[in-house]
């Protein structure tokens, strides 16, 4: 972190907030274009300090988050992850249908408390159905196992990274102090104000095409009409043949002249 150091005092180095400033617009960058794609963020704090922020912001966008413990293979093995949270579904359908009233009271108590288990793990991923785009970490030192999961899947690493880590394992660092929850609330305010402008341009995007598809049909339907309106009007070829039979009549008249004026 020594590049991020502005200098040491009483044995407690002090962060460059000019080189905190310039990363944190790096990442905002990076972050917006992330959800105007329309990819999940995960966000990780597992720390006293940090969860209840990370958990408030993240939900202000509709982010995924974990501020339990991080459950091992949340990455890399996805899949029997999904199927956890798949079954805290089907516990609330069995609720929904009767089926939990059928059973005993011991099982409805072990049931009950793997449901408050899984929502207590999971239930804050339950809209995350596939890999998210991108992992924002607080405290890469306290969560290594996220890190070396992310690296793995080469998933794209965004970090609140203080003096005692290594910022070498994130894609995105964030110089800043990591325990203080003054400013993990600050550097996420900001972080979670540039996921939201994304979201929204990724709103305006989705309006504006389905104002041009709108177009598309009624310039077809158009067309359409015209081309139905072409085919009930008489034809041109039939034009002629009245312009024919007008001469045939006028000879037939100039005849019956003619023979009317010859004397007997």
């Amino acid at each position: 972190m020594a590049p991020f150091i502005y200098m040491e005092r009483n044995g407690i180095h002090i962060i460059n907030l000019y080189k905190t400033a310039a990363k944190i617009e790096e990442t905002n960058e990076a972050l917006k274009k992330i959800a105007s794609s329309g990819r999940k963020i995960l966000f990780v704090a597992t720390k006293k300090q940090a969860k209840d922020i990370v958990a408030e912001k993240a939900k202000s966008v509709n982010m995924p988050y974990i501020t339990e413990r991080w459950p091992g293979g949340m990455l890399t093995n996805f899949v029997t992850i999904r199927k956890a949270v798949k079954k805290m579904g089907s516990i609330d359908r069995m609720k929904k249908d009767g089926t939990f009233e059928t059973l005993s009271k011991k099982e409805r108590l072990q049931v009950d408390r793997l449901r408050a288990k899984l929502e207590k793990n999971l239930g804050s991923i339950t809209e995350m159905t596939r890999l998210p785009g991108a992992i924002f970490i607080v405290d890469t030192t306290r969560e290594h196992i996220a890190v070396r999961e992310a690296q793995k899947l080469k998933i794209p690493i965004f970090a609140m990274v203080d003096t005692n880590s290594d910022p070498r394992d994130v894609d995105f660092v964030i110089p800043s102090n990591d325990d203080a929850s003054k400013s993990i609330d600050k550097i996420l305010s900001l972080v979670t104000g540039a996921v939201s402008e994304g979201l929204g341009d990724r709103k305006k995007e989705k309006e504006g095409a389905s104002d041009s598809d709108a177009k598309d049909m009624e310039e077809a339907a158009k067309q359409e009409e015209t081309k139905t309106l072409a085919s009930e009007t008489i034809p041109e070829d039939n034009a002629p043949e009245t312009k024919q039979e007008a001469p045939a009549q006028e000879k037939e008249v100039a005849a019956k002249e003619s023979k009317e004026k010859k004397p007997n």
